[in-house]
């Protein structure tokens, strides 16, 4: 497997908008005569990627795909190998958020979260193995977040299922190397998407009256969150610049951190700080410290 990209099958999911989007185009511009499969549920707008794509030089097959839906995830593996007769690189980019306070976050959304974020990537990588096996090799890179290794109030249900991805990661990256393929992962920051629009709008779909709820002090403040974080966010193109190294490396790494300041971070949190100062810090952060208060206001 030390063949060039620009000679290589790629399949990305979530590829019609982001990071996934970003990538598609730039391994396309950067790499002519590659072959991309890309997947997402927006038809229309994978057709727009894929029209960039091949004006860049590369053969693009698209293929919409709800993730969540494990029969569309089979389907999508049988269509890529159907076209191309091989899979070289599968980038599991698919994925979103569920925001709130865990107890007001319904069954049904805790459910989609991780069928999304996890066994969507899972069903898709399972049925992958066996023909990367085959071809003698492959690369797996799934696209998890510092909260998958930094949780943080609001995003419990988020956190656990990219917790959850990087487990699975580790796991896959030890049992697969037998058979030279090789698994990493990458951890994005904050990143200037649809990502918290996306946000903001799954909490007003799952949260009923969210302001009328004992949290509605840090709701008020995540609406202020995008633009805090905004200034530190890095590009989709930053982020598809960190996963061509992890396609691209020899000696690929386990874990790539796609932020500014994410290693001081991601050290200051889980081995500097005690437990209690990191709590204090994003209680600060997300306005929890403002629920507390508030709460003490209503209780008088």
């Amino acid at each position: 497997m030390t063949f060039p990209l620009a000679q290589q099958v790629v399949l990305i999911t979530g590829a019609s908008a982001g990071i996934g989007a970003a990538l598609a185009i730039v391994l396309a511009e950067r790499h002519p005569g590659i072959r991309l499969a890309i997947a997402a549920r927006s038809k229309d707008k994978l057709e727009e990627v894929a029209d960039r794509g091949r004006a860049a030089g590369a053969e693009v097959l698209t293929v919409p795909t709800d993730i969540q839906v494990t029969e569309q995830v089979t389907a999508l593996a049988e269509t890529v190998l159907a076209h191309y007769g091989r899979v070289d690189a599968l980038v599991n980019n698919a994925g979103y958020g569920q925001m709130g306070p865990s107890e007001l976050i319904p069954a049904a959304a805790a459910k989609r979260q991780f069928e999304v974020n996890v066994l969507g990537p899972l069903a898709l990588t399972r049925t992958l193995i066996p023909t990367m096996r085959e071809q003698g090799g492959g690369r797996i890179v799934n696209i998890s977040s510092l909260g998958g290794r930094i949780t943080f109030p609001f995003g419990g249900l988020y956190s656990a299922s990219k917790f959850a991805l990087e487990a699975l990661s580790d796991a896959l990256r030890m049992e697969l190397e037998p058979f030279n393929i090789q698994v990493s992962v990458v951890e994005p920051g904050p990143v200037r998407t649809e990502f918290f629009g996306v946000i903001n709008q799954g909490v007003l779909e799952t949260i009923a009256n969210p302001l009328d709820t004992p949290y509605r002090a840090a709701f008020q403040k995540l609406e202020q969150l995008d633009q805090q974080v905004d200034r530190r966010a890095w590009t989709s193109e930053q982020v598809a610049e960190v996963i061509i190294r992890a396609l691209t490396d020899r000696q690929p790494q386990p874990r790539y951190i796609a932020a500014t300041g994410g290693h001081f971070l991601v050290n200051l949190m889980t081995k500097v700080l005690s437990t209690k100062q990191v709590d204090r810090f994003w209680q600060r952060f997300y306005g929890i410290d403002q629920v507390a208060r508030d709460w003490q206001n209503r209780s008088r």
